[in-house]
């Protein structure tokens, strides 16, 4: 079933939570709502849902303007985070309500039970209580109890926030394999951009209530739309530079902008990403001057399979962060300690001027 949002308007008092929203999911895709608390994602999930009624706006599903159905009506199943499991019920019980409130005969429940609890890897554990599991079996069982009713569509709402590191990314490559088993349309929030790339299809950034961007999670990682969006997509460098005659200038070092091709220089910001700056010997870079920056380490940190490298560039008191793989660092015949002197040369670089803003 595809989801239609057209122009969808909501305030909580003088709160803006979505400001003429509009939204297209394609019939099976799963889609995520990227962004940081406040953006407006689980208002929108919501009212897809049927939980929140919008003050202006439509609601179509495969055609249908749903708008003011009751959410009972909707055939739409929702995951919470925080499981919403009936306590005193077992397992088998908590998935099995929803059928039990549409008087579905008991040996269709039984049955429908039995399939979810293998669907989601559950076998011989219905009549378990919900304390007597792990938090990520739990998040199984809410999302068994969501399929239960048959829906036409999957609402989850930051279904694995509750849970620890390694339960989560476990839980997303299981749910990931499992929407490619059913084939059903989803639509679920998250503020966490490596669970929305690995999950989803489709992602949408939401910042104060609208959409900044809407793409493949490749479009939208490679080809930011707004300074939001490469911003709240992890870790990057900000400088404030100028564009002028096709080309941006950082620290003095051109960058190519052919976007802006006038000779009247105007300001610029520069976004350039930890993991696509190039780190040499400062004599090695030194043929390289003029496209290369001059630098000094400041320290340098292990995170993992990643060497984080903060420089400050000559003649500057701002600092740069240079991410490395490891063991790349390991060749580089470079002397990681504070003080050796570096070249930092970027291999891609965005470029925002306001108004209109442009971007490579």
């Amino acid at each position: 079933m595809s989801i239609h949002v057209r122009n969808i308007v909501k305030s909580f008092g003088s709160f803006r939570a979505l400001d003429d929203v509009s939204l297209d999911v394609p019939d099976g895709t799963l889609l995520a709502l990227l962004g940081p608390s406040g953006s407006g994602k689980t208002t929108l999930l919501r009212i897809i849902a049927g939980l929140e009624h919008p003050e202006e706006g439509v609601i179509v599903e495969d055609g249908e303007d749903i708008t003011d159905i009751h959410a009972r009506q909707r055939e739409v199943g929702f995951v919470f985070q925080h499981y919403a499991l009936f306590r005193h019920m077992s397992v088998f019980e908590n998935i099995a309500f929803g059928l039990r409130v549409r008087k579905v005969p008991q040996a269709e429940v039984k049955a429908r039970v039995e399939e979810l609890l293998h669907l989601v890897r559950l076998d011989g554990l219905g009549g378990r209580k919900p304390a007597q599991l792990s938090g990520g079996q739990r998040q199984r069982v809410a999302l068994a109890r969501a399929l239960a009713i048959r829906p036409k569509i999957l609402l989850l709402d930051e279904p694995f926030g509750a849970l620890d590191a390694k339960v989560r990314v476990e839980l997303r490559q299981w749910l990931r394999r499992l929407h490619d088993e059913i084939g059903m349309t989803s639509v679920f929030v998250t503020h966490d951009q490596e669970e929305a790339f690995e999950l989803a299809d489709r992602v949408v950034v939401m910042n104060h209530g609208t959409i900044e961007q809407e793409g493949t999670p490749d479009e939208v990682f490679d080809h930011p739309a707004t300074p939001f969006v490469i911003d709240f997509l992890g870790n990057v460098n900000v400088y404030h530079g100028r564009v002028e005659n096709g080309r941006a200038f950082w620290h003095g070092i051109p960058i190519d902008f052919p976007d802006y091709p006038h000779a009247q220089a105007r300001e610029a910001r520069v976004y350039l990403r930890p993991h696509e700056l190039d780190l040499a010997p400062l004599a090695a870079g030194a043929n390289r001057l003029g496209t290369s920056l001059p630098a000094s380490i400041l320290r340098v940190t292990r995170a993992g399979a990643i060497t984080r490298v903060a420089c400050r560039p000559h003649g500057s008191d701002q600092e740069v962060q240079v991410d490395i793989p490891t063991e790349t660092a390991r060749g580089l015949q470079i002397n990681f300690e504070p003080g050796t002197h570096v070249a930092i040369t970027p291999r891609t670089a965005r470029v925002f001027i306001p108004d209109p803003e442009y971007v490579i």
